[in-house]
């Protein structure tokens, strides 16, 4: 893979030879592979979410909780055939869902490893669960390929973006991807069980001292999309052990996430998703040791 061009970093790194800014090389290393059940309740369900962790990213968020594999490699490096049979495992073990975590760098693999396990007998839905920092035409090249987007939309402003997670055109590139994802698969599906099948679930992190910026993509929300579109407002946000300037250095507040949650209703949106602050825990986060469980 010469001159990586695939994300909107376009760092041109040979990822045969070396590493980019995401940190990945050609095919993936797997950090985890397992039944999940930490996820939303229509994605974890009540036997788990089939989640494949993916190291590297293309972000560098100072609070990121999985900073163990953002940049780093832990675990095997798999092929399209062995990451197909990793997803016909989750399968086996009774996951409702295949859920790509960090899947960005590796978009020409999934349009090979996608086909080949549903045509050794995939049968779950395939859920991509990005930050959404994305080129749109890398999203389209997935059409028909994924039944489920579960997008970030972290920030619409520049500088917050450019001073969490160091992309300032992070807002630019984010919303053309997303529109590229609602395109493809719509508003979010459930079935019988309650649980998804197709659509977009759109996921927004309320961070300390950040109300006014959830403001912000709240509204472009409102604006942009039906009342309907479903809307995951994510109160769990905890300091990841680093040391954080202020305000990240503290637990958002339940006064902060409350304002968030009654503007999203306030501007008509009638499918968010509200967090219990509980949620807001270190010990959600996996181990990443390359093991499938």
């Amino acid at each position: 893979m010469s001159l990586c061009t695939l994300c909107p970093r376009a760092c041109g790194a040979d990822r045969d030879v070396s590493r980019g800014f995401c940190g990945a090389a050609r095919n993936p290393n797997v950090a985890r592979a397992a039944l999940h059940f930490w996820e939303e309740p229509f994605i974890s369900g009540t036997r788990g979410s089939g989640t494949i962790f993916f190291c590297g990213c293309n972000l560098d968020c100072v609070f990121c909780q999985n900073r163990a594999i953002n940049h780093t490699r832990i675990g095997p490096e798999l092929d399209a055939g062995a990451l197909a049979l990793v997803m016909l495992s989750l399968q086996a073990k009774g996951a409702h869902n295949v859920n790509l975590v960090s899947p960005a760098p590796f978009v020409p693999m999934l349009r090979e490893a996608i086909p080949r396990a549903r045509g050794m007998g995939l049968r779950i839905p395939v859920v991509y669960n990005t930050n959404a920092y994305e080129k749109a035409e890398a999203v389209g090249s997935l059409s028909g390929l994924i039944d489920v987007y579960l997008p970030d939309l972290k920030y619409v402003s520049s500088p917050i973006a450019a001073k969490y997670s160091g992309a300032a055109d992070y807002f630019a590139f984010a919303s053309r991807a997303v529109d590229e994802m609602v395109a493809q698969c719509g508003m979010l599906e459930l079935n019988a069980e309650g649980m998804a099948v197709k659509g977009v679930v759109l996921r927004h992190l309320v961070l300390p001292g950040s109300v006014d910026e959830t403001r912000r993509v709240v509204d472009y929300v409102a604006d942009h999309f039906p009342p309907d579109i479903a809307f995951s407002l994510m109160g769990q946000y905890v300091p990841n052990g680093r040391e954080l300037p202020a305000p990240l250095d503290r637990r958002l507040l339940r006064r902060e996430y409350d304002r968030a949650v009654n503007y999203a209703l306030q501007r008509g949106l009638n499918r968010v998703l509200i967090q219990k602050l509980s949620s807001a825990s270190l010990d959600f986060t996996p181990e990443f040791d390359g093991s499938s469980a």
